[in-house]
């Protein structure tokens, strides 16, 4: 897959067949979709192209609204990678691209950047200024500059719309397992490996303090999980905790920390992805480190024993 950003500057011999949307998640009901664009492009000798916006749309006309997503912008190029793709293209969403009518939105991205044979977006689609256009619209536009236009049946469409709205959800309250289950794979968390305040080294469990830099994505509930990342391309296996470490500290801000069960090297200032398995519980207050201790070891009895069974 050719990733280009933005739309002007993308470039390919053939016409495209070309889908539109956010596709946060890339989750079972946007595979469905993106199966088709690959079918219809291959039978017709075209090639696929999956026009997508960031920042997304809310975030820049609904500011005060705190937008959560499920991917960074770097998640969803990884995930779009993998559904066989010929071409991504990253179009940044402005105040200024709001703006453009929808004859102009038309004519310059989809007829003169993408050279769209085939444009296959579903039965709800709007688009231009204030989103006053639909597929009726679209279908005008084609006869007018010879292109077809394929609709993603209600059915589809809703499906997407209430994934999409169910997985975040799930993440929020910290279903893990309905949210994979929508995903098709693991929801992930990746950032940078920090210092913390090394509480959990004394507890004789080291943990990776993990940044997450992008403010939208998405947090799962506080909580304790099962976890696994690829270090040096090498799987390994942990437990995460999310939250504020009650215990034995006293601070509103946030941390998501893993330990590793099998892995003793250095990871501060390492950029590593972390997939979420399983949640084992809440996070609590307890009365003493000893108490806490126990608990975690609990944790990690529980999370070793989960882990055989994905062997």
């Amino acid at each position: 897959m050719k990733t280009f950003k933005p739309a002007s500057s993308f470039k390919s011999k053939r016409q495209t067949v070309v889908t539109i949307g956010t596709f946060d998640g890339v989750h079972l009901g946007h595979r469905k979709i993106i199966y088709r664009l690959n079918e219809v492009a291959k039978s017709k000798k075209l090639d696929s192209a999956l026009l997508t916006f960031f920042p997304h749309p809310r975030m820049v006309l609904q500011q005060k609204q705190d937008l959560k997503l499920i991917n960074t912008i770097d998640e969803r190029i990884n995930l779009l990678s993998q559904t066989g793709l010929d071409h991504l293209v990253i179009e940044p969403f402005t105040k200024t691209f709001s703006r453009l009518k929808a004859q102009e939105y038309v004519k310059q991205y989809l007829v003169d950047y993408l050279n769209a044979a085939v444009v296959i977006v579903g039965y709800d689609h709007r688009f231009g200024r204030n989103r006053t256009a639909n597929i009726e619209d679209l279908k005008r536009f084609a006869k007018t500059y010879n292109f077809e236009v394929e609709e993603i049946s209600k059915q589809d469409i809703d499906d997407v719309a209430i994934s999409s709205t169910k997985i975040r959800s799930a993440i929020t309250e910290g279903q893990i397992h309905l949210a994979n289950t929508y995903l098709s794979k693991p929801f992930v968390l990746t950032g940078k490996v920090v210092k913390g305040k090394q509480l959990g080294k004394s507890l004789g469990y080291p943990t990776a303090n993990l940044q997450v830099k992008e403010d939208y994505k998405i947090i799962p509930k506080e909580g304790v999980y099962v976890v696994s990342a690829y270090i040096d391309s090498a799987l390994h296996y942990g437990m995460m905790n999310i939250g504020h470490n009650p215990t034995i500290a006293n601070n509103n801000r946030k941390s998501v920390e893993t330990y590793f069960f099998d892995f003793s090297g250095n990871l501060y200032d390492k950029t590593i992805q972390i997939q979420l398995l399983k949640r084992l519980r809440n996070e609590r207050k307890f009365d003493s480190l000893e108490a806490l201790k126990s608990a975690m070891q609990k944790d990690e009895k529980y999370s070793k024993d989960f882990i055989k069974t994905l062997r």
